[in-house]
């Protein structure tokens, strides 16, 4: 049983840690750029171009879905550069939860169209992991380590972008483009993500880790190794929990990351408590002996 089990959880659980590995560092960007909902707006943007495929014939699986998705997430992109400015008269958040409800709406409308719609949309709001097939995780990990490798070699601009704009802007970087460039390169992680977890579960690997490696602050690189940290335990959690209690897979994952989070910060919080009353009996020393009387 035991073994039948692994059999099968093994390739989920490999691409778990493949979609951990680019989307916590993905995730630090974008916290960093105060767009948390961008993830979220550009798999949604993901999913429609699935489903238009879907629409005309194509399967989830087939190379002219991902093209499609592509393709939605590069337009998606172009729109996020084009509406970052230096005078942040209207919050990009706005505009981002506008791409996100009109995606929202159109990949409704589109999927109403299709046969068998209803059942494709939720396919691309929780993903099917369990479908995942070993060839499958090492095609994923090739693209996300040359998309990684992409960053890497524009981690000076991406990174500059991300945390300090306006130095940026003075600096003479054409920030636009870089956002184009950061913003494509994130459609490809995108495109190719949802196809596999669905929506819901790409927005909690890229942000839930990577806010757990906030939380407890240091540098870039600590966040990193705690964000991974956390979105292996987790996988590991809402893999076993899945089999364990015969729940969807990607939806379990999702809840997992919700009560680990929460159970993350409140470990968190009591820490800091603790440290805090620590130094400050250590600051008070030892109370003075009282003298006796002569």
């Amino acid at each position: 049983m035991l073994s039948d089990l692994i059999a099968i959880l093994w390739a989920p659980f490999l691409m778990c840690l493949v979609l951990t590995g680019i989307h916590a560092y993905l995730g630090v960007h974008v916290l960093a750029r105060e767009v948390v909902f961008v993830d979220i707006a550009m798999a949604q943007i993901a999913a429609l171009g699935a489903t238009v495929a879907f629409l005309q014939g194509h399967d989830i699986d087939a190379w002219e879905s991902y093209a499609y998705s592509l393709a939605a997430t590069l337009v998606g992109a172009l729109v996020l550069a084009v509406t970052r400015s230096r005078r942040r008269n209207v919050s990009q958040e706005a505009v981002i939860g506008i791409v996100y409800a009109v995606s929202s709406a159109a990949a409704v409308l589109v999927a109403d169209r299709a046969p068998h719609g209803a059942e494709q949309v939720r396919t691309m709001l929780v993903g099917n992991l369990l479908a995942v097939r070993p060839f499958e995780v090492a095609k994923v990990f090739a693209l996300y380590s040359l998309v990684g490798l992409v960053h890497w070699l524009c981690r000076r601009p991406f990174l500059l972008i991300s945390t300090d704009p306006a130095a940026a802007f003075a600096q003479g970087w054409r920030v636009r483009l870089w956002d184009f460039l950061f913003y494509a390169s994130f459609g490809v992680v995108v495109a190719s993500s949802v196809r596999i977890a669905g929506v819901l579960l790409v927005f909690s690997y890229l942000i839930v880790p990577a806010l757990a490696g906030v939380m407890l602050g240091g540098s870039v690189g600590s966040r990193l190794l705690i964000g991974w940290s956390f979105g292996t335990l987790v996988s590991v959690i809402g893999m076993v929990a899945s089999a364990a209690l015969d729940l969807p897979t990607g939806a379990t994952v999702v809840c997992a990351f919700g009560a680990t989070l929460i159970a993350f910060w409140i470990a968190a919080r009591l820490s800091r408590r603790l440290a805090t009353l620590g130094a400050r009996a250590g600051a008070a020393g030892p109370a003075p002996a009282k003298q006796r009387p002569r």
